[in-house]
């Protein structure tokens, strides 16, 4: 029988019990790179900002991914500049959700995946699972279509075989992060600017009127009144906050190795969120830019039904009187669905480990999700050709914004919660905005949903 100071010895030794939590001391998802970077002591702001940033940049991304393309294409098609008001409402609701989740991330050491496995029961647990595992499968589907056409418009590849092509990516994921996660976050970064120096010469070429896209980033009343112009509207915003970027960025904010104090973490939480901040000020432009393009483009020459992808990158080359035009447009494409698969498959690794506590092997379960992409991706091309892929991208958007709320309102309400998060408890004045933005996603995903499939019925029933 141990003695006293044994059992004593015993307790000590044993992990003690977080406030607030079911669980102590999880083990983190991505493990293999969780604390590997180092914040050096002694750098001052410039130094640590940059130090810290990386994981914004990586969320930036699903916010300019392909399923946002077509919304803002047709809304800036259909009503010009009107509706670049709701892209910048949108960019707003997505800097405050994305403080949250790395706030959450530091001060409780958990993604929100393993946050939702600590709290519920594990009935709620496993639905909250399957529901984000179909999100990101349909997110990851918006996305190797978009690289899909993208392979298509600059190179001729038949899209069944840009598809295909799409799982090599994984490869690549896997070789960076042999390399260390600097190299996932190098790569990111320079797809990015790729991106917006494509947007940056596509504005300059289609001249748009700049005094009408500063009046549209004002709200207008006329955004309400007519429903065809709520619909896009409600698209994108419905399009713009993805779930998946929510269990992803309380993930990656853990892999910066910060002081566990309270000084250490508060300093972490300050450069986190100027690091997704000034990262998802990128995604506004580029998604602002593709707006206000096709409003300069189309728009201004009475084409008023640009919804396609496509038809946009057809039509920009001889409107515009420009030959690079369009290339470049398809450059921006390839490299937005490329940048956006890469941090899919991390957020999938992120959910598997932190709901289930199950640790695949990172190559098979990027394989997995990308399978689970790809095969109906390719099902849908060879049954129905090039249409077949418009309808695609729409159920995708669908599915999203069916579970955007079950990662929205466990967000907030855990960040909300002191017993969960002591002295980094959100203020009332957080507390209020944080649910009034989760108030309004819900709301307007909510009916984007039905409107949405009232579209598609209508497509459907219209097809031959």
């Amino acid at each position: 029988m141990p003695s006293d100071s044994s059992a004593t010895s015993a307790a000590s030794e044993s992990p003690p019990k977080e406030k607030g939590w079911r669980q102590p001391n999880l083990t983190p998802s991505l493990q293999e790179v969780h604390g590997s970077i180092p914040i050096r002591q002694g750098l001052g702001f410039w130094g640590k900002l940059l130090a810290f940033s990386g994981p914004g940049y990586l969320v930036a991304v699903g916010y300019m991914d392909p399923g946002n393309w077509a919304t803002d294409i047709a809304g800036g098609s259909a009503y010009g500049y009107k509706l670049l008001s709701i892209v910048l409402l949108s960019n707003i609701m997505a800097i405050i959700l994305q403080s949250l989740c790395a706030k959450l991330g530091i001060v409780t050491g958990r993604d929100l995946a393993q946050a939702c496995r600590d709290h519920y029961s594990k009935p709620v647990s496993i639905v909250l699972w399957v529901m984000c595992e179909v999100a990101i499968c349909a997110c990851d589907l918006a996305e190797v279509l978009g690289s899909a056409i993208g392979l298509n418009l600059l190179f001729g590849i038949p899209l069944a075989w840009g598809v295909g092509i799409t799982i090599l990516d994984v490869i690549a994921i896997l070789y960076l992060q042999n390399k260390g996660f600097r190299w996932i976050e190098a790569l990111v970064i320079t797809l990015i600017l790729t991106i917006g120096g494509c947007f940056l010469a596509e504005i300059l070429f289609s001249k748009p009127a700049w005094g009408e896209v500063l009046s549209g980033f004002v709200p207008r009343a006329e955004i309400f009144r007519n429903r065809e112009m709520l619909l896009i509207g409600i698209g994108i915003l419905g399009a713009t906050v993805m779930p998946h970027n929510l269990y992803l960025h309380s993930s990656i904010v853990q892999t910066r190795k910060y002081e566990k104090t309270s000084a250490g973490k508060r300093e972490a939480i300050k450069f986190a969120t100027l690091d997704s901040t000034i990262a998802l000020m990128f995604a506004l432009f580029i998604n602002a830019a593709i707006l206000i393009v096709a409003a300069a483009t189309f728009h201004t020459r009475g084409q008023f039904e640009v919804t396609e992808i496509q038809k946009a990158h057809e039509m920009l080359s001889p409107l515009l009187g420009v030959s690079v035009a369009s290339s470049l447009f398809a450059i921006a494409l390839l490299a937005s669905g490329q940048n956006s698969t890469l941090t899919g498959t991390l957020a999938g690794q992120i959910v598997m480990e932190g709901f289930l506590n199950i640790r695949l092997r990172p190559w098979l379960r990027r394989l997995i999700t990308r399978l689970l992409a790809i095969i109906p991706a390719m099902i849908c091309i060879l049954l129905y050709g090039d249409s077949g892929v418009t309808r695609l991208l729409i159920l995708s958007q669908v599915v999203l914004s069916l579970q955007l709320s079950f990662a929205v309102i466990p967000l907030v309400t855990f960040t909300s919660n002191r017993e969960k998060m002591g002295e980094f408890v959100n203020p009332t004045w957080l507390k209020f905005t944080a649910w009034t933005v989760a108030i309004i996603i819900v709301s307007l995903n909510v009916k984007f949903l039905f409107d949405t499939l009232g579209l598609t019925g209508t497509i459907t029933a219209a097809a031959p």
